[in-house]
């Protein structure tokens, strides 16, 4: 066996080691009743400046923000981008008479890297926010700040490959992803909440 197959097995028994259980989750889900007389003329994604960015290609970097899905550039913008994205196509059904502005502040978007794609036997995008709803003309909170979990478990290994020729790219199910987690949330989509063992960071 030669070093690098050493440093693999090494890296990948590491990891092995990271098992542990992810969930989506939220503490309860808003009142349809209520939100469908909602609709979302604003959706604000912010990121602290305070979280930390790794673009190592590494299996787990130490960092609040790790992601490889878009080009190399700068990683919180396209995170944003991301859970503006989700959210904005999570609230488009909502229709009311009510204009409402719904934020949601990144608190972890820890994505998997090529490195944990192509060798890791397995591996979880870990991805935390806080969501909120305001009246968007009077800027009056409509909900608390709920925090939601919305871990989901990568493709690595040939299933990546898979979906790389089937165009299913790591940011479209991520966004897919999020945007399901937050109709749950919001009252217009099927409870989405669920616990899963997997290996991550």
């Amino acid at each position: 066996m030669d070093r690098r197959t050493l440093l693999v097995t090494g890296s990948a028994s590491l990891l092995a080691g990271c098992a542990g259980r992810w969930e989506v989750s939220y503490a309860q889900g808003l009142d349809p009743t209520v939100t469908r007389g909602w609709n979302a003329s604003q959706v604000i994604a912010t990121i602290p400046d305070f979280l930390t960015v790794s673009n190592d290609n590494t299996y787990a970097p130490n960092a609040d923000i790790v992601w490889h899905g878009d080009p190399f550039g700068d990683r919180k913008e396209q995170v944003a981008a991301i859970l503006k994205e989700a959210v904005t196509a999570a609230s488009a059904p909502l229709k009311g008479p009510r204009s409402v502005a719904i934020s949601a502040q990144l608190l972890h978007f820890h994505g998997v890297t090529p490195a944990a794609t192509n060798r890791a036997p397995g591996a979880v995008h870990n991805i935390g926010f806080r969501a909120q709803v305001f009246d968007a003309r009077t800027r009056e909170p409509l909900t608390g700040a709920a925090t939601i979990e919305a871990d989901l478990e990568a493709n690595v290994g040939a299933m990546a490959i898979t979906a790389a020729v089937e165009s299913q790219t790591e940011r479209k199910r991520i966004v897919e992803h999020l945007t399901i987690v937050m109709q749950g949330w919001l009252g217009i989509g099927p409870d989405p909440r669920r616990t899963f063992v997997s290996i991550g960071r």
